[in-house]
């Protein structure tokens, strides 16, 4: 193996953590947005006050399924396989799903900060996820999409 080609370790398998986790707490708060009294939220944030919120809309689809619409396919494309793949195209759907996921995040921290004055815990870590999972997935394409180095990720040999 060239010593220039970089090896993914880790950023596989963090990703998919990642998503399995902002997917579980996406089906959480969506469950919780649909059957009032579910949702248990610690004292640090009122979480109905925003699950109730006019801001609890985005282009009217619930924002908790905005989070399963893109958890469900992240999880897929954080998948060992999906980071090992030869198609240019499944790095690509990431790292755009991602700046897609970012951009939700600042919007969603936005509207509970400065329309709400309110900040929902649940929404907090799904929205730190999605950070990381932005961070991670940023910082790996370069290397993933120049058509000159493929990296190898670690356990493919």
């Amino acid at each position: 193996m060239p010593e220039d080609v970089p090896t993914l370790r880790w950023q596989p398998i963090v990703t998919l953590l990642l998503s399995i986790i902002g997917l579980a707490g996406s089906v959480y708060l969506t469950i919780s947005h649909f059957h009032a009294g579910f949702l248990v939220c610690p004292e640090l944030g009122p979480c109905e006050k925003i699950l109730t919120s006019n801001s609890s809309h985005f282009l009217g689809i619930p924002v908790p399924i905005l989070g399963l619409a893109y958890f469900a396919p992240m999880s897929l494309l954080c998948l060992p396989a999906a980071w090992r793949s030869a198609d240019r195209r499944i790095h690509l759907a990431r790292l755009l799903l991602s700046i897609v996921g970012i951009g939700m995040v600042i919007y969603l921290f936005a509207e509970e900060l400065f329309v709400i004055q309110s900040l929902c815990v649940w929404c907090s870590i799904i929205h730190f996820v999605g950070f990381l999972l932005f961070v991670i997935i940023v910082t790996a394409s370069p290397a993933l999409l120049t058509p000159d180095s493929r990296p190898v990720t670690a356990g493919a040999d």
